[in-house]
């Protein structure tokens, strides 16, 4: 196994281990299929274990497997307050004592904000004395590192990130990710302040197992004799900025094979011809999709407000993979913001298309895209949430 440095010079085995997709069996977790995988990834060098409060039973189950195999000292615990459902500031320490009565630990290595989209989440957090809260568990050696995981666009990220003294964070990042989310923009800011990018779903939760036929054809012709799989995952370990990488392992051969490429798999070892096929993949995707955008962002900002990229990103998403998914996301990483970048605030002023460099006809793209993204149920469920979260 390959580790990479946390702030702090801490050692992180590059590849993690996701807990929020463990086999279940007759309604919760499967512990003993379970309990043998991640045995089996400490043995083979993974140190890094990621789960949350709101993931079913994960919590419980991880304390329970390192408490009784006597292995919560050989590795580093992640999980996260989720700060969506907190209404008054004595929920925070209630919450957090929960979590490690759950964990069956007196510390928990990395504690994350779960799943910030924008600065209101902090902002709120801030008034019920966040920060002051960080530093008395600091204080106390309760928290060892303080994050924050992201779902929402780059020009969000940035401020968020600049907002406190960040130990690390968490974002989706992948190739067809690029350039959507806190992206390859967000890394490279992250990156400079000197803060350790955890990256989840870097398979899109399998979906970039499940290539396209032609796609396929190309990787397996390319000689790397890389499966889909790996091609992602060496992708990310390529980049220096990317500290570790998870993945939600749910087989005794899932994790031989990720263990085995992370321990290959160095920053820079991608070739120009690794590139190309990256490239070559990601235009095969394309040609499945309904807009040919590269989330370039040339036609950014839009007067209107309108998250153009973003829109048509979840659009093309919903041929790809599932509507259902495609608007799950699209509800969570835009329509619940504090500014939704909804296409219906387009005012058709036409200012993107004359920057696209696909020459897109955008203001109709958008249309079909917000009939696709929110249909009549949806737009109802996202003012609820909206409502509910103080939008």
């Amino acid at each position: 196994m390959l580790y990479r440095k946390d702030k702090y010079g801490q050692d992180i085995s590059q590849l993690g281990y996701g807990c929020m997709r463990f086999s279940r069996k007759g309604g919760g977790i499967d512990y003993e299929k379970s309990e043998r995988e991640i045995l089996r990834a400490i043995e083979l060098g993974v140190n890094y274990f990621d789960t949350a409060y709101i993931y079913p039973g994960s919590e419980e189950f991880l304390g329970r497997a390192l408490d009784q195999n006597k292995c919560r000292s050989q590795v580093l615990v992640a999980t996260k307050l989720p700060q969506y459902t907190l209404r008054y500031a004595a929920a925070i320490d209630k919450t957090f004592r929960e979590q490690l009565t759950r964990l069956r630990t007196d510390y928990v290595d990395y504690y994350l904000m779960h799943m910030f989209t924008d600065m209101l989440e902090w902002q709120r957090l801030q008034s019920f004395g966040i920060e002051e809260w960080i530093a008395a568990r600091k204080a106390d050696g309760s928290i060892r590192n303080i994050g924050f995981s992201y779902h929402g666009n780059s020009d969000a990220f940035l401020p968020i990130l600049e907002a406190y003294d960040w130990d690390f964070c968490q974002i989706q990042y992948n190739y067809l990710d690029e350039h959507s989310q806190a992206g390859r923009v967000g890394l490279a800011a992250a990156a400079q302040r000197g803060i350790p990018v955890v990256v989840m779903e870097p398979l899109r939760g399998g979906k970039l197992v499940e290539l396209p036929a032609d796609a396929r054809d190309i990787l397996s012709a390319s000689g790397t004799g890389w499966t889909a799989a790996e091609l992602g995952l060496r992708w990310l370990w390529d980049q220096p900025e990317v500290t570790c990488v998870l993945s939600g392992m749910n087989s005794l051969e899932m994790v031989e094979e990720n263990a085995r490429i992370a321990s290959s798999a160095t920053a820079g070892h991608f070739t120009e011809a690794d590139f190309v096929l990256v490239e070559r993949i990601k235009q095969l995707i394309r040609e499945h999709e309904k807009v040919a955008c590269t989330g370039c962002r040339y036609c950014m900002p839009c007067p209107a407000g309108v998250d153009i990229p973003g829109n048509f990103h979840y659009y093309n998403l919903s041929s790809l993979y599932s509507k259902h998914g495609a608007r799950f996301e699209f509800a969570r990483n835009v329509g619940l913001q504090k500014r939704p970048g909804f296409a219906s605030l387009c005012t058709e002023c036409g200012a993107c298309e004359a920057h696209c460099p696909q020459h897109l006809p955008i203001r109709d793209l958008l249309k079909q895209a917000d009939r696709e993204l929110r249909p009549a149920p949806y737009r109802v469920g996202l003012a609820v949430a909206r409502k509910v979260m103080g939008r």
